[in-house]
Formats: C-alpha cells, structure tokens, sequence
C-alpha cells in the first residue's frame, strides 16, 4: 500500500470515528408519553368496574377458605383502584364537574386500595367494609352525575 493510500485510510477512520463521536455525545430527545384515555368511560364500568364489583360481592358472601380466594380477592380490588385511575384521566368536558369527577374517581381508587389491603392480610370483616366503601364511592359519584345506576356488590 502507498503512503497515499495509508494516510487517506487513516482520515476516513478518523473522519468517521469523529462523526461517531459527535453523533453519540448528543442526546436524543425522546417523545415524553402522555396519558390519554383509549376506551369510553362505559365500557370501563361495564367491563371493569362492575364486574370487579359484582365478584368480590359474591366472593365475600362468605369469608374465603383460602390463600388462592384472597389472592383473587386482592386482585379484583387492584383493578377497581386501577380503574379509580383510569377515571382520573376521564374529566368531564363541562369544567363545573372536574373537581366532583376527580373526587369521586380518587374516593374509588382509595376504598378500593384498602379492600386490597384487607384482602391482602386476610381479614373478612375489613375486607367487606371496604367493599361497602368502593361500593359507596360509586354511588356518591353516580349521584353527582346523575347516572341512574345503583351500585350494590352484596345483591344477588
């Protein structure tokens, strides 16, 4: 190889070592994710909250007998404090009922955290308390939005 061709060698590894170097030293900028609501909030009651609901009544008719009863119990719970904030996401459009919505979503997502908690430590008589508190948190916020649908985990 001629000297030509070594040094010209050496400046394209240099040229592009360079290129390399500047192209890493900066960082990309990635897109921040923002939240945004996908599905209707109907469909996340009548798919998520009311089932949800509806089995940890039945489940809680009688203390469960084991650990995989609990177990269900608890995560039921998790998905009705999930769904508590999915509806943060979900404000009214009308700007006079953000501050209800926002309560009423934030109350759900609370009473359902301490039914998971009390599913958690296996105790019955708090775990149905806390039912009765999810459940009640529904119904305050049907009532503030005047949706005529009585939430009651314990009917049959």
């Amino acid at each position: 190889m001629t000297r030509t061709r070594i040094w010209f060698a050496a400046a394209l590894v240099g040229i592009g070592g360079t290129f390399l170097a500047t192209a890493h030293s900066q960082p990309l900028r990635k897109a921040t994710p923002r939240l945004e609501p996908v599905a209707e909030t109907k469909l996340l009651m009548e798919g998520m909250a009311d089932p949800n609901t509806k089995a940890l009544g039945k489940l809680l008719a009688n203390k469960p007998k084991d650990a995989e009863g609990w177990a269900f119990a608890r995560g039921q719970a998790l998905l009705l404090a999930e769904t508590g904030n999915l509806l943060l996401m979900r404000p009214p459009k009308a700007r006079a009922g953000e501050d209800a919505w926002l309560t009423h979503a934030a109350d759900l997502r609370e009473n359902a955290t301490t039914l998971a908690r009390a599913a958690g430590a296996k105790d019955y008589l708090q775990a149905r308390t806390a039912l009765a508190g999810v459940a009640n948190a529904c119904n305050r916020c049907h009532q503030s939005f005047r949706v005529a649908v009585r939430v009651d985990p314990f009917a049959e």
